[in-house]
């Protein structure tokens, strides 16, 4: 069933559900990007949505591909990352929610996601969400296998202003349970590292809503950090490259070496 949806919703010219960018990667760092992709599958045409509002934040998080890239070569970490546009289906969330597949995001309806029936919800789980954690936790699973632990740094970015109020801070590292030393002291060593405004829990406080790091961190009993970067400071690749040799620096550290 899950391949004939999947064949239901990709076509031959879409993009894969994931990028596993330097695989070959030798460092305990698994760099993952659930909202980098802005790809929509061409039978979804484009969601109704207009070109602006697929550029926005709430189609991707700006920067973060970029970002990612740079940051897994500085690290020489593997870097996981969404094809698709949050849009399509959030894969930082449970599938089954309604924020998967919103209908409305920041004051944009979505068209393409407005009654979605039960075949469409789980046409867009198994061609995109499903592939996507599975190949989390095999890259996870195959590292354990060779004796090689891991350390999950999800990526994200965020807003320079929100519901009309400026966000003061340049970098935010989240957590929430499980093991959470590493992220402790990320927050840390930001701090140390330069005069930059870092947000512990902030902007965002991690929950029950996220999904990727409960599920792959929580359960394994992984070190992790969820790292949040406003936009307007890695919107362009300068910027990408600046902030990564910035959390290079943070994450050695924070990991004794």
């Amino acid at each position: 069933m899950a391949g004939r949806m999947t064949d239901m919703l990709l076509g031959p010219d879409d993009p894969a559900p994931f990028t596993l960018h330097n695989a070959a990667g030798t460092s305990p760092f698994l760099l993952i990007g659930d909202h980098a992709g802005d790809a929509i599958p061409s039978r979804l045409g484009d969601l109704g949505l207009s070109a602006g509002d697929r550029a926005r934040h709430i189609a991707l998080d700006i920067g973060v591909r970029g970002l990612g890239e740079a940051l897994a070569e500085r690290l020489n970490a593997a870097f996981l990352h969404q094809a698709y546009s949050r849009l399509v289906i959030d894969c930082n969330r449970d599938p089954a929610s309604a924020e998967a597949m919103p209908a409305l995001s920041d004051g944009s309806r979505v068209p393409g996601n407005e009654a979605l029936d039960d075949d469409s919800r789980a046409a867009r789980i198994a061609a995109i969400h499903a592939p996507y954690h599975a190949a989390i936790a095999g890259v996870v699973a195959a590292r354990a296998a060779g004796g090689q632990g891991t350390i999950l740094l999800a990526l994200h970015s965020f807003t320079p202003v929100m519901a009309g109020h400026e966000r003061p801070w340049h970098v935010g590292v989240l957590y929430w349970r499980g093991v959470t030393d590493f992220a402790v002291r990320m927050i840390r060593v930001l701090q140390d590292l330069g005069d930059w405004v870092v947000g512990d829990n902030e902007p965002y406080v991690m929950d029950d809503t996220d999904y990727t790091v409960p599920a792959h961190a929580f359960a394994q009993g992984l070190a992790y950090a969820e790292i949040e970067v406003r936009q307007d400071l890695i919107g362009t690749s300068d910027g990408q490259r600046l902030w990564a040799d910035r959390l290079a620096l943070a994450a050695r550290a924070a990991a004794g070496g």
